[in-house]
């Protein structure tokens, strides 16, 4: 199970690369045309813009799986435990019914445009609305198991915090986390020779 969700977040992550050298090409292609050569291709922003909506709803599913969207958790971090899991349990129940009110107005609308086509490309604009579905399946899964954990005690008091006030306050505390283990893998080598020279 755990091989089949690392490669989904892998798949999504390749994907996300794609679409964006895509977008790149479509959009600088059509300007060095359009200015070059009084061209242009015609699908160009019609495509650009849905890869772009795409790109970031696949990037917030993985932003939201490695808790890397941004918050304020000025008044949680002073909380103790109990206050911390309660707090992280409402906010998740909370993401909970907005994710699926996402997924529910997706489902909808990629069905009443499934049969509409788009005027530059002729696609389907189902495949627009597509993408909240994708979205809300996804990240609402997440939130399961953000939440199962959560309910169980399988998070540490680190993890019960879920956001970050600013990215340099999270580049930092990665930075910091690292150097720990660093020192402990250290200190375990250390030891681990000290007690090889005492054995006879």
């Amino acid at each position: 199970m755990h091989t089949i969700v690392e490669g989904y977040f892998k798949l999504l992550k390749v994907l996300i690369a794609l679409f964006l050298a895509i977008m790149v090409v479509l959009v600088f292609g059509n300007v060095v045309l359009r200015y070059g050569f009084n061209s242009g291709i015609t699908v160009s922003e019609e495509v650009s813009r849905w890869l772009f909506v795409w790109l970031t709803f696949l990037g917030a599913i993985i932003a939201l799986r490695e808790h890397g969207h941004l918050g304020v958790d000025m008044l949680v971090r002073r909380l103790p435990n109990v206050g911390k899991r309660a707090c992280l349990i409402v906010s998740q129940l909370l993401m909970l019914y907005a994710t699926w009110l996402l997924l529910q107005g997706s489902w909808q609308q990629t069905l009443i445009n499934w049969d509409v086509a788009a005027p530059a490309s002729g696609l389907s604009t189902g495949w627009f609305y597509g993408v909240g579905i994708v979205f809300g399946i996804s990240s609402g899964l997440i939130l399961l198991a953000d939440l199962y954990r959560a309910v169980t005690g399988k998070l540490s008091d680190e993890e019960l915090v879920m956001v970050k006030e600013s990215e340099e306050q999270e580049e930092l505390e990665a930075l910091q986390h690292e150097l720990a283990e660093r020192d402990r893998r250290e200190a375990r080598l250390a030891s681990s020779a000290t007690h090889g020279e005492t054995r006879p």
